[in-house]
């Protein structure tokens, strides 16, 4: 019994790295981190996270894809950004937020539009076409989280592309984040392969 837990301990060990460099491999051609590189496109979709990872602790992961999304919109790449996350908590209204402060960055409200049902990923990516009727769009986030979603979106034959906002390497906060990126691409591959959720019909007309 022993010896058949280990084996499946090491087959799962193995087969969760074989999908992380999957989604690495499949997505690499389509992230750029050099703004003047990156082709213009009708708009941005700013995946959402967490102003703050604890009380008055700023999370840079959330302050740096701002910056990018402000910086994007300035350079005249995006006319549009679609902020997608979670509104689901008073104290944790991840729209909201991003929305205030791309105003507060210089873009005008007119030219953002609010995705307050982006739960996850999956969510938002498949939002964007099936709600926002965008399949050709650019995708800004952390290199590593930008892998995954341009996997979802590109299995669900979207022409996105990825534009990497700074990361902070070599901190503690990365290195959680990026243990937890394992499992997140795990369940991503199996949405995309096995489990295939669908929105529900209440989630389409948020």
């Amino acid at each position: 019994m022993i010896r058949w837990i280990a084996v499946a301990f090491i087959l799962s060990i193995a087969g969760i790295i074989s999908i992380d460099m999957t989604m690495t491999q499949q997505t690499s051609a389509f992230i750029y981190t050099d703004l003047r590189k990156l082709p213009s496109k009708k708009t941005t979709l700013l995946l959402g996270t967490t102003k703050s990872i604890a009380k008055d602790k700023k999370n840079y992961f959330y302050i740096y894809r701002i910056r990018a999304a402000a910086a994007l919109f300035k350079a005249g790449k995006v006319k549009t950004i679609l902020v997608s996350g979670d509104n689901g908590s008073q104290h944790s209204n991840e729209t909201a937020a991003m929305q205030k402060d791309l105003i507060d960055a210089g873009v005008p409200e007119k030219h953002i539009v609010v995705d307050n049902a982006g739960f996850r990923t999956f969510d938002s990516i498949t939002r964007a076409k099936e709600v926002f009727k965008t399949e050709d769009y650019i995708i800004v986030s952390q290199k590593f989280h930008l892998e995954r979603a341009l996997f979802i979106a590109r299995k669900k034959k979207q022409k996105a592309i990825g534009f990497a906002a700074k990361d902070i390497e070599g901190t503690k906060a990365a290195y959680k984040m990026r243990l937890r990126e394992y499992l997140a691409r795990t369940k991503a591959f199996l949405d995309i392969y096995l489990l295939n959720p669908r929105l529900s019909s209440q989630s389409v007309q948020q």
